[in-house]
């Protein structure tokens, strides 16, 4: 049986400074709005809310599904509110934005998912300036074909659903299946070829070296070529335990690999997340 590591080493041991916090927060208070930054316990969030960034979470903060992995409140959620857009595009003129990007819990609650809310949303943001770049993270829809047909005409030039991990480890992701996944991937870029597709793992977890690089070639195979590889760090003993905390040399070969294997951007460190520094990804594609 694999040991257990018992803490973080020193080179993760980032500390939050509440200092930087404290501006954005009242900013997203006002208005009624939430982030994957705080909601997941991200650990980039002073870095982030430092520099004005986020990844705004609508639909509220609280998930259908019971992945063991995930910090998001589990608690029944609300109905989804009608200003929400407004509100978060109000607040995205305020930050002076250019590159948002935008997730939601899972909301199996809901006849599409959410689609038309996320559809909503990108439209209040690009009435401000067309130019604004939107990045959306879905959950799976449940692979629902006409949800994702509304995701994919939104007019969101990046729209990432994420993997998480390994097909061996999917008892994790509750509710979740990895073939599905790699279907809404590729069922994306179908429906809008001019869209840029994303994903995101996490490492750390068991997974072996193979098993990584077939994930990224079932990836590419699904037509996805902009990737975020980080280091999966459990929220709380109650959550999926940490199996190993990945050198950096092994982020570095894995962001390597990958661009040879025909990825356009991959972003690979223990600290990478799905949002982080987002606006790099076009960029380098």
């Amino acid at each position: 049986m694999q040991k257990i590591p018992s803490a973080r080493p020193d080179r993760l041991r980032e500390q939050i400074r509440t200092s930087r916090l404290g501006a954005l927060e009242s900013l997203l208070e006002r208005g009624g709005l939430h982030t994957v930054c705080r909601e997941a316990a991200c650990p980039n969030i002073g870095e982030c809310y430092s520099k004005k960034l986020a990844t705004f979470m609508i639909l509220g903060n609280r998930c259908t599904r019971q992945c063991t992995f995930c910090n998001v409140s589990k608690e029944i959620p609300l109905p989804p509110d009608p200003e929400e857009p407004r509100l978060l595009a109000d607040t995205v003129a305020e930050m002076g934005l250019r590159h948002v990007v935008i997730t939601a819990p899972t909301r199996d609650d809901l006849p599409d998912g959410g689609a038309e809310h996320f559809a909503k949303t990108v439209a209040a943001v690009k009435a401000l300036d067309p130019s604004i770049i939107v990045e959306l993270l879905i959950p799976d829809m449940r692979g629902d074909e006409a949800a994702l047909a509304v995701i994919a005409a939104s007019g969101a030039e990046i729209i990432g659903h994420n993997l998480e991990t390994v097909a061996r480890f999917y008892h994790i992701r509750k509710g979740a299946k990895y073939d599905r996944s790699l279907r809404v991937l590729r069922k994306l870029s179908e429906l809008n070829p001019n869209v840029q597709t994303k994903s995101a793992i996490m490492l750390g977890l068991g997974e072996r070296i193979e098993e990584v690089l077939g994930l990224m070639q079932d990836l590419l195979d699904a037509r996805c070529r902009l990737l975020s590889i980080g280091q999966y760090l459990s929220p709380s003993h109650s959550h999926q335990s940490v199996v190993e905390f990945v050198e950096p040399s092994r982020f570095d070969f894995f962001r390597e690999r990958g661009k040879a294997m025909g990825f356009l951007h991959i972003k690979s460190s223990p600290y990478t997340r799905s949002g982080y520094m987002s606006g790099e990804y076009l960029k380098e594609a």
